[in-house]
């Protein structure tokens, strides 16, 4: 998958569970990580959520995992806008490990703008949109 790089790091030992790969709680938050540094790009920057009162709340997120990620190795997640509706977007992200090149897991999350406010969903400003667009890469069928 091509995309872009939003996430780097590395799988430290309290990552790992009692058969020694990385649990999945981890697996969500290196996603969960991703996903702001994709929404920054977006436009939807921690400074811009602030001042306009907005949010982005996850309303659904599928992970599939394909290979074990062991404690050193190297994580490197890249992610693809694949869907930008007026209320709402779908990311595509990818798991390596980086060293070994190998899809760990991949993840596919829809996330919705709110007025934080009035709890409930917003559309996005034009700017966002614009901003957004770039970014915007057709989705492509997930290899089970």
């Amino acid at each position: 998958m091509e995309g872009e790089a939003t996430y780097r790091g590395t799988v430290y030992p309290w990552h790992c569970d009692h058969i020694g790969h990385m649990n999945v709680m981890w697996y969500v938050g290196k996603f969960d990580e991703a996903n702001w540094n994709m929404f920054a790009r977006l436009g939807l920057t921690p400074s811009y959520l602030r001042e306009s009162g907005r949010g982005m709340a996850a309303v659904q997120q599928n992970i599939s995992y394909k290979r074990e990620l062991l404690a050193g190795d190297l994580v490197e997640v890249k992610s693809r806008l694949v869907e930008f509706r007026d209320k709402s977007v779908r990311i595509l992200h990818e798991m390596r490990n980086a060293e070994a090149g190998e899809i760990a897991a991949t993840c596919e999350i829809t996330a919705v703008h709110i007025d934080r406010a009035a709890r409930k969903a917003a559309p996005f400003a034009p700017a966002i949109r614009y901003a957004a667009m770039p970014h915007l890469v057709p989705s492509e069928p997930v290899s089970a």
